[in-house]
């Protein structure tokens, strides 16, 4: 069923969390109830602990880097099972489902700022665009929803709040 985007926003914005490293920043989401998120790798760099916070108002939590690629731009984090209670964790949609014209919504922190949302639609399907370390990553989904430094490792969303997948570049 199609949603509003003040709707997806509001059904995934909890599970979505803003990861702060020595570094910089950027965004990562919330996937399982064992306190699981997927970021992007070039958010994390070298970085074994990183501050992961909830919400406007939640705790900085500690997070464990339990394993990144960089060929893919991945990164995989870890925070405490009890400290996730309650936050619903974001669902994969099928993207190879993904069509051309589909509804698609960011949520990422960028610049520093708390949650915002941008929308827009899937402007391209099968790009191809480069890995940080060079490796070439295809199959990407193109959007033209405004993607902002901090947005990195925030979750793209379908019409369902659903993940079609994880930004990476402007």
């Amino acid at each position: 069923s199609q949603s509003s985007v003040g709707e997806i926003y509001a059904a995934a914005s909890p599970a979505v969390a803003s990861i702060q490293t020595r570094e910089g920043s950027g965004t990562g989401f919330l996937i399982d109830g064992d306190g699981t998120i997927v970021t992007n790798a070039h958010v994390v760099g070298d970085s074994t602990d990183v501050r992961v916070k909830f919400g406007d108002d939640g705790e900085n939590l500690r997070g464990r880097v339990v394993g990144t690629d960089v060929s893919t731009d991945l990164a995989v984090i870890q925070v405490g099972r009890d400290e996730v209670q309650g936050i619903r964790p974001l669902q994969w949609a099928d993207s190879s489902k993904v069509k051309v014209g589909d509804l698609a919504v960011a949520i990422g922190n960028p610049l520093g700022l708390p949650q915002t949302a941008t929308a827009g639609i899937v402007s391209g399907l099968e790009r191809e665009i480069q890995a940080p370390n060079g490796f070439q990553i295809d199959e990407v989904i193109q959007t033209d929803a405004p993607i902002n430094p901090g947005n990195s490792g925030g979750p793209l969303l379908d019409a369902a709040a659903r993940v079609v997948g994880v930004n990476s570049q402007i």
